[in-house]
């Protein structure tokens, strides 16, 4: 009976041993394996699938999954109980220039060749990755070019961690911009951007950009020869025309929040201000008259088209010579259509006279107000980035209206909408040189910024 006990006992503990042994082994085996695998490589396993923040139209995955489903985790790989303060980027250089801290280092990721030729790359779709490199210039500078409202280095922000990050497509390359290369490629060229504040933001984020902020003497202000002198009476001309020496490249911006010609009515007795006719159906006479000599074209338009910047600014709607009689919103709507499909049209059948003129249009850049309005209490408080989501993997676009414009044509579409809709954190906000309360700027962005990605989309398409 003692012996028998005695092996039973003896058994048992040899497979207690054997299991020991087995489990050691196994736990070995498993750092082994995963001790070698990158941070970013666990970073991107442990992340939720992509989202998106764009209010107008959901982000769709090829497989038809719907990827409205945002979560503040999806770019820190963490569960969405970590705290602000664990989430936010570390920024402490007293030269206004980036320092990114170690827990974020996992998002790094080098810029791959790819086989795909960049011109030809579906560049919609990819990710935010951060990058040390960035911004390419200080908010602190670009004195000459960068409207102090919106540099927001010179406001009461603190966080900048939206500066440190750069757009990076699925399956190409995007090549780092090189003002200098960029100035020999646009030798003896003219880089042409009309539409409204958006499309001036992109002009001052180009020129810092070139310029790399600093000031430059040689460069001459040519707006003299496109007629961009301040008018009698008005605080600043209707845009701003550059010229590089070196490379005789020049880059200019034309201020047209509709894109279509504005006629001044004749004035009435009983007013004190003049009316204007917006002509849906003629482009703008800038384009009109200065068309030949541009060698690159991009076009906006968007945030205008709504009642309330209708009455501000006095348009009143012209179709064939006549007034349009119903202002609602819904013709308002039916009237952006209408002129960017006509201006598109217009310019497409120019392009054969002017063969050396690339022509885009850029679609809309998107608004983040939240809780509301502008004027009725919307803000866009965030500043964690990416908190919606760092990915993109819809093929069409999120502006119809100018994807179904350029369709057959050779105004090539400046897609920046899906990309720039995942960067709520890159506003204005309620930042301010002289912070007035109560109002936040959820529509234009911080310099240096998201246009800055736009741009470097833009040097690679030309």
């Amino acid at each position: 009976m003692k012996e028998g006990w005695l092996k039973w006992f003896r058994s048992r503990r040899l497979r207690l041993i054997l299991m020991s042994f087995i489990c050691t082994t196994l736990v070995i085996w498993a750092w082994e394996k995963t001790s070698g695998v990158a941070p970013e490589i666990l970073m991107e396993m442990l992340s939720p699938k992509d989202t998106n923040l764009l209010g107008e139209a959901p982000f769709v995955e090829e497989k038809g999954v719907d990827l409205n489903t945002s979560s503040e985790s999806s770019i820190w790989g963490v569960n969405s109980t970590v705290s602000e303060k664990n989430r936010d980027l570390d920024f402490d250089d007293d030269s206004g220039q980036s320092r990114v801290s170690a827990r974020e280092t996992a998002q790094k990721e080098p810029v791959t060749k790819s086989k795909q030729n960049s011109q030809d790359c579906d560049y919609r779709k990819g990710k935010w990755v951060l990058d040390k490199k960035k911004p390419l210039y200080s908010g602190f500078g670009c004195k000459r070019w960068l409207s102090p409202m919106w540099a927001c280095r010179l406001t009461q922000r603190l966080d900048f961690a939206y500066e440190s990050l750069r757009w990076q497509p699925k399956s190409c390359e995007l090549p780092n911009f090189e003002a200098d290369s960029f100035l020999r490629k646009m030798a003896n060229k003219t880089i042409a951007m009309v539409g409204d504040s958006l499309g001036r933001q992109q002009f001052q984020s180009l020129m810092c950009m070139i310029t790399r902020g600093e000031e430059r003497s040689d460069v001459e202000d040519v707006g003299w020869e496109y007629g961009l002198i301040i008018p009698r009476g008005a605080i600043r001309p209707e845009g701003w025309a550059y010229r590089f020496p070196d490379t005789n490249t020049t880059v200019l911006f034309y201020w047209s929040a509709s894109l279509c010609e504005l006629e001044p009515l004749k004035q009435q007795k009983s007013k004190r201000q003049t009316d204007l006719a917006m002509h849906l159906d003629r482009p703008v006479k800038f384009l009109r008259q200065y068309l030949h000599r541009f060698d690159v074209l991009i076009l906006n338009t968007g945030h205008h088209w709504n009642s309330g910047k209708l009455q501000a600014n006095r348009w009143i709607m012209y179709m064939n010579g006549t007034p349009i009689a119903n202002n609602s919103l819904t013709e308002i709507a039916y009237a952006k259509n209408l002129t960017v499909h006509s201006v598109v049209k217009w310019l497409d059948s120019q392009l054969p006279h002017h063969p050396q003129l690339k022509a885009f249009f850029r679609t809309l850049s998107p608004r983040h107000f939240f809780n509301g309005e502008w004027n009725t209490g919307g803000t866009c408080d965030n500043t964690v980035p990416l908190s919606g989501g760092s990915r993109v993997l819809q093929t069409k676009s999120s502006d119809p209206v100018a994807e179904s414009a350029v369709r057959g044509t050779r105004v090539r579409l400046f897609d920046i909408t899906g990309l720039s809709s995942l960067r709520d954190e890159g506003h204005i906000s309620r930042y301010s040189i002289k912070a007035t309360p109560g109002v936040q700027d959820c529509l234009h962005w911080c310099l240096p910024g998201i246009p800055d990605a736009w741009n470097e989309i833009f040097a690679t398409l030309i």
